[in-house]
Formats: C-alpha cells, structure tokens, sequence
C-alpha cells in the first residue's frame, strides 16, 4: 500500500476517486460560505440601489459581507486541516 494519500498501488498514479470525496464535502463547504456571503450583498443592492434608503446601510452590508468571508475562510482552513491530519493518521 502507498504511504502517500491520493496515490494508487502503481507508481505515480493518481487515485482519481479519492480526490474526488475528498474535493466534493470541500466545494459544498466553500459553496455554503459562498451563499451566506450573498445574502448582506443582496440585501446591500436591494435596500440601496432599488429602494434608496440612506447610503449608510451600504457600508454595513460591505462589513458584514466581509466578516462572513472572513470567518467562512477560517472555517475552510480549519476543515482542511483536520482533514489533512486525519488522512495522514490513516
């Protein structure tokens, strides 16, 4: 058996399956943040642009986008790490 992740018993050979569970849960995640950071961006164009209320609110929105990015990377990384540690205990 290969002592590295993601290879086949034959000789730099990519095990093609395995990236693909393992990039599946890993886009959901990134989707999932994605999605989340949409919402202050959409409430930002709809509360603005459509209805002009006070440009103020923009500001806000921008913020709070920024930190659900922000956070949602953190989340990412962390999630990419363990799992890394987990494949290497295997």
């Amino acid at each position: 058996m290969s002592s590295r992740p993601f290879f086949t018993f034959s000789p730099d050979e990519l095990d093609t399956a395995q990236i693909l569970n393992e990039a599946l849960p890993l886009a959901k995640l990134i989707g999932a943040v994605g999605v989340a950071a949409l919402i202050p961006m959409l409430l930002q164009f709809f509360l603005i642009e459509v209805f002009g209320l006070v440009p103020v609110f923009g500001l806000l929105f921008t913020l709070a986008t920024q930190f659900i990015l922000a956070v949602g990377t953190g989340i990412v990384l962390i999630y990419v790490i363990v799992r890394a540690n987990q494949l290497a205990d295997e």
